[in-house]
C-alpha cells in the first residue's frame, strides 16, 4: 500500500493549498526608499552608546576644568554631569529592555 492512498480525501484539499507556491508580496523598490534610514539596527545603537560616551567625556573635562581652576561655571559642570547620567540611564533601560525582550522571545514555544 503506497503511503499516498493512505492519505484521508477530506485533507487533500488541504495537502494542495500547501504544496501550492506561496504568492510573492508586492515589495518596494530593491534601493533604499526616499526618507528611508540607511543604517543598521546595530548602528544605531552605536551611535547612542558613542553619544553617551560623549556626554560623559565632556561632563569629566568640565569637572577637571572646575577642579582645577580654569572655570569658575560650577553649574555648567553640574548639568553635563546629570545630562550624561540620564543619558547612561537611558541608555541602561533600553539595553534592558533589549535583553528582556530577546529573552521572551527564547521562551516562545515553536
Amino acid at each position: 500500500m503506497s503511503p499516498i492512498s493512505s492519505i484521508n480525501p477530506l485533507v487533500t484539499p488541504l495537502l494542495t493549498r500547501l504544496e501550492a507556491p506561496l504568492p510573492k508580496p508586492a515589495l518596494a523598490p530593491a534601493g533604499p526608499a526616499a526618507g528611508a534610514p540607511t543604517d543598521g539596527f546595530g548602528q544605531m545603537l552605536d551611535g547612542l552608546a558613542a553619544t553617551v560616551d560623549g556626554k560623559q567625556g565632556a561632563a569629566q573635562a568640565m569637572t577637571r576644568q572646575v577642579l582645577l581652576g580654569d572655570s569658575g561655571q560650577l553649574h555648567q559642570s553640574v548639568i553635563a554631569m546629570q545630562e550624561a547620567s540620564v543619558a547612561f540611564t537611558l541608555m541602561v533601560e533600553v539595553r534592558n529592555k533589549l535583553v528582556e525582550s530577546y529573552q521572551e522571545l527564547m521562551r516562545m514555544q515553536v
